[in-house]
């Protein structure tokens, strides 16, 4: 009989402090940098993003989520027997933010590790905790996106620092004999390093290189577009099903436009995509269990449903996760 992996619970956090587009274009300003609310809103489809405060680190945001997931599923940390987290801004180069989360969750002895996937971080630590499920390493995993990207922002850059933010989200998924997910897809292609990268690192005390994002957005919005579809049509063929079968598709929030391209690209109303980018900015890792959270507390998930997650970022990473809710 096969093993599927299933989300039982689903948690998400926001740090307190929320920037509109007219408190973010009035702090630049006092930079010399020029931007607008219809800018921002007519490009990105962004409104507001939220900025974790200077004592929070993204170990913080994760177990918050993470608590939230956990009691959503009626657990206790001590039932989780996998943690994994996507990020591309940990508190520290090591030990890895899910040791961390660990830690403050209050519990200790199960794998905890970190998956650097940018983007596309969520839909890799998922992907990987599926298959640990599905071949008995374990039984109720734990699997967390959370980015601090405020932090890696260059703030005199407008076509980039209006474009993120911060936050968590998580899910807890256990092993069923009930069909959950059903199908994943994972890709890369490190020819693409150069159009989203973050081109420094620590080295001997100091920084080498420029420890700031760094975009293409255009060769960005062209790549994805592309490998988007292509993902989707990958794990619905897998799973023997088609655009028709999927009820809510859940993509990596970080542009109006990529979402609906997709989504036409798929015969999909955009009444059928779960769109947070307004209110949350682009969060990385953390964007698309943020979204999927969102939708399941709001009731516009409902057990039974066929959902379609999948994500692009940097590396360039892209891949999908196909589940029944």
């Amino acid at each position: 009989m096969r093993i599927y992996s299933r989300i039982i619970g689903t948690g998400s956090y926001l740090p307190e402090k929320r920037l509109t587009n007219a408190d973010l274009a009035t702090e630049l300003a006092q930079q010399g940098v020029e931007t607008s609310d219809d800018w921002i809103v007519e490009r990105t489809g962004i409104r507001a993003r939220h900025f974790a405060a200077d004592d929070q680190g993204c170990s913080d945001l994760a177990t918050e989520a993470a608590r939230k997931a956990l009691d959503a599923a009626g657990l206790a940390a001590s039932d989780i027997d996998l943690i994994i987290v996507g990020t591309s801004t940990p508190d520290m180069v090591f030990p890895s933010v899910a040791t961390m989360v660990q830690h403050k969750l209050g519990t200790a002895g199960c794998p905890a590790f970190d998956v650097q996937a940018v983007c596309s971080g969520f839909i890799y630590a998922l992907t990987i905790a599926d298959a640990m499920i599905q071949s008995g390493s374990a039984k109720r995993a734990l699997v967390i996106g959370s980015e601090i990207f405020s932090r890696i922002l260059d703030f005199k850059d407008r076509t980039t620092c209006v474009l993120f933010g911060d936050g968590a989200g998580a899910v807890v998924i256990e092993a069923s004999e009930q069909p959950g997910i059903l199908a994943t897809d994972l890709h890369a292609d490190g020819k693409y390093k150069d159009i989203l990268c973050v081109p420094g690192h620590v080295n001997r005390g100091g920084i080498l290189g420029d420890p700031v994002l760094k975009m293409d957005g255009q060769a960005v919005f062209k790549l994805a577009v592309g490998v988007l579809e292509e993902t989707a049509r990958a794990s619905l063929a897998k799973a023997n099903l088609t655009d028709a079968d999927i009820d809510w598709l859940i993509p990596h929030q970080a542009n109006i436009r990529i979402m609906q391209s997709t989504a036409k690209k798929l015969k999909m109303g955009i009444d059928k995509v779960v769109v947070t980018v307004d209110q949350h900015g682009n969060t990385s890792a953390a964007s698309i269990p943020l979204a999927l959270d969102t939708a399941v507390r709001d009731g516009r998930i409902q057990r039974g449903q066929t959902l379609m997650l999948e994500g692009v970022g940097g590396g360039f990473t892209w891949g999908s996760v196909l589940l029944r809710y």
